[in-house]
């Protein structure tokens, strides 16, 4: 039995919030905006050299060329790794991660 005034249980609210706070990509203020957005490379992995459209990887750059260019042949060295180019997404500034500290984890 709960006391007065005191909630016993979390509510949904506050389970998603938390789930939102330790998942999402946030902080680092003007330093973590190119993070948040991706850096240089953006978020996606592999560029169409024919429309520009961006994807995660080869087999689904496959997908796509194949629906969308049918005429051109398939040629994967076309598809240029952004990650490799520009050495990776982001740079961490903006990953907010959990707020646990290192030393009070549960023990095994």
């Amino acid at each position: 039995m709960g006391g007065k005034a005191k909630p016993t249980k979390h509510t949904a609210g506050e389970i998603a919030k938390k789930t939102q706070l330790a998942t999402q990509n946030a902080g680092g203020g003007s330093a973590g905006l190119t993070d948040r957005l991706g850096g240089a490379a953006g978020h996606s992995k592999f560029k169409c050299p024919y429309c520009g459209i961006q994807g995660p990887d080869l087999k689904t750059m496959n997908i796509h060329h194949d629906a969308k260019h049918p005429k051109e042949t398939w040629d994967p060295a076309k598809f240029v790794d952004l990650h490799e180019v520009h050495g990776g997404t982001t740079q961490g500034i903006a990953v907010r991660g959990s707020t646990k500290h290192k030393g009070s984890a549960a023990p095994e």
